[in-house]
């Protein structure tokens, strides 16, 4: 009785919790939050001071006294009141409670909302990881906290047809993890996840900077010059382009400015690149060769915020000679699959991990 009342007040929810980014899907108003999944807090208080695209633009800027947290690190929770935090301010957000319901019940409706909660977790994740996403949902107002595997939720969101006979292979390149899998009947039939994505690119710039300039960058500087100019192969009129890079010197310790090519950014990101591109190639070694045919047929579709890499699929349908394809709008596949889940009890019930 009391589950169904929160209901009443409470708007399902799909939650695709990134690393780089958190996605809130609400159900019958479609995605309603797309905020970097950072949270400043008092370092003594442990107040929550900003949440999202406010946290962010503070990151490596704020005082002794305050903290910048990303609470989420290669796809799962390493602060755990942070990302709780972040969760809690995230329910409310979405929600409009009644002002007033004197009048309406003879007892008070609960303070914060319990809505259902569908989470997407990298597939890699250990019982332990899984059970502290769980508690994070639930201690932040969710009255029911479900799970699915990303690469699954990214296949579902992306209109796959992954309960049909036959072999579909996602990539599901965040910005903590790459989620490779083969889905059949509605399982993944293989699947593997590496802790290697946009976060790790990021460092392969900052590192590069430091090795070729003796400059040092701050991961949002590599992170800006990624999306400006990151590039996994030659493309038309790239000289054309040009990037800033703008960092202290180690040498003589004062401020100092570089101009690069496309050619030295693709040179920074090889090994990240080619690690997630033999990754993708193991995974299809181990399918069934049943599957197999499916998946040179079909080929291979690619989802996350990595995904738009510039020259990543025609690098990686080269490599494979198979063909790739990124997702429309790749960045809310997870989001959108969760949120389909929830619409469709009998399904979530078949793909959440038990």
């Amino acid at each position: 009785m009391l589950n169904k009342l929160f209901g009443l007040f409470s708007h399902d929810i799909g939650i695709d919790l990134g690393t780089a980014n958190t996605l809130v899907y609400v159900k019958g108003k479609g995605i309603l939050i797309r905020e970097p999944s950072v949270v400043t807090i008092h370092k003594k208080t442990r107040e929550v001071l900003a949440v999202g695209t406010e946290a962010k633009r503070m990151l490596g800027k704020t005082p002794a006294n305050i903290l910048a947290v990303r609470p989420l690190r290669d796809g799962v929770i390493s602060d755990f009141y942070v990302a709780q935090k972040m969760l809690e301010h995230f329910i409310k957000l979405v929600h409009e409670l009644p002002s007033s319901n004197a009048g309406i019940f003879p007892f008070s409706l609960p303070k914060i909302p319990r809505p259902r909660i569908v989470l997407g977790v990298p597939s890699g994740v250990t019982s332990v990881e899984r059970k502290a996403v769980v508690d994070a949902a639930r201690n932040a107002g969710a009255r029911e906290a479900y799970l699915l595997e990303e690469p699954m939720a990214a296949a579902i969101g992306a209109g796959l047809p992954i309960e049909e006979p036959l072999g579909t292979m996602i990539v599901d390149m965040g910005g903590g993890t790459t989620e490779i899998a083969v889905i059949s009947l509605g399982g993944l039939v293989v699947n593997k996840s590496l802790r290697i994505a946009g976060d790790e690119m990021d460092m392969e710039i900052v590192n590069f900077a430091k090795a070729k300039y003796n400059l040092l960058l701050g991961e949002r500087t590599a992170e800006e010059i990624k999306f400006s100019l990151g590039n996994a192969i030659e493309f038309d009129k790239e000289n054309e382009f040009k990037a800033i890079l703008r960092g202290r010197d180690l040498k003589t310790g004062l401020p100092r400015s570089i101009e690069i090519a496309p050619a030295e950014i693709r040179e920074a990101l090889k090994m990240p690149i080619l690690t997630i591109v033999t990754c993708v190639k193991d995974a299809i070694e181990e399918t069934p060769a049943e599957l197999v045919p499916d998946i040179l047929k079909n080929g291979i579709t690619l989802a996350g915020g990595t995904s738009l890499l510039r020259g990543f699929a025609d690098l990686m349908s080269r490599e494979l000679k198979v063909p790739v394809r990124v997702a429309p709008d790749p960045l809310t596949c997870v989001v959108r699959g969760c949120a389909k889940v929830l619409d469709d009890s009998a399904l979530l019930a078949r793909v959440k991990i038990s």
